[in-house]
């Protein structure tokens, strides 16, 4: 079963919608107009199941070499459930992701700015 078309994500106060481009048997893909965002859901199983959502930002910037040229520049954030096969039920997987969720947001995020920051 996919997700609903489009997705949307919202960076720094814009929103851009993302159609599914993409279906496979266990990956979906959904993508931006100007290909510089793009969504992807996937599973894979074998001895364990992994379950993936992901983003890939792309944008154009000056290169620091040519800083009178630009260059398009990429990161990817990506979220990932890595459980066994048998053991834990998608309600006990969805606490853990929530405690996890609500640690990280605390106090506007202060946890993922300090890791950005290059704390550990």
């Amino acid at each position: 079963m996919a997700f609903a078309d489009p997705q949307s994500i919202t960076i720094s106060a814009v929103t851009s919608p993302l159609p599914r481009v993409s279906v496979e048997e266990d990956e979906s893909t959904y993508q931006s107009a100007d290909g510089l965002i793009q969504l992807q859901a996937s599973h894979d199983s074998g001895k364990r199941f992994r379950h993936v959502l992901r983003v890939n930002h792309n944008k154009l910037t000056a290169d620091p070499f040519k800083p009178t040229e630009n260059v398009k520049v990429g990161m990817s954030h990506y979220l990932v459930f890595d459980v066994p096969i048998a053991g834990y039920t998608a309600a006990e997987q969805l606490a853990v992701y929530t405690g996890f969720k609500t640690m990280y947001t605390a106090t506007s995020d202060l946890l993922i700015t300090k890791l950005l920051g290059g704390e550990n």
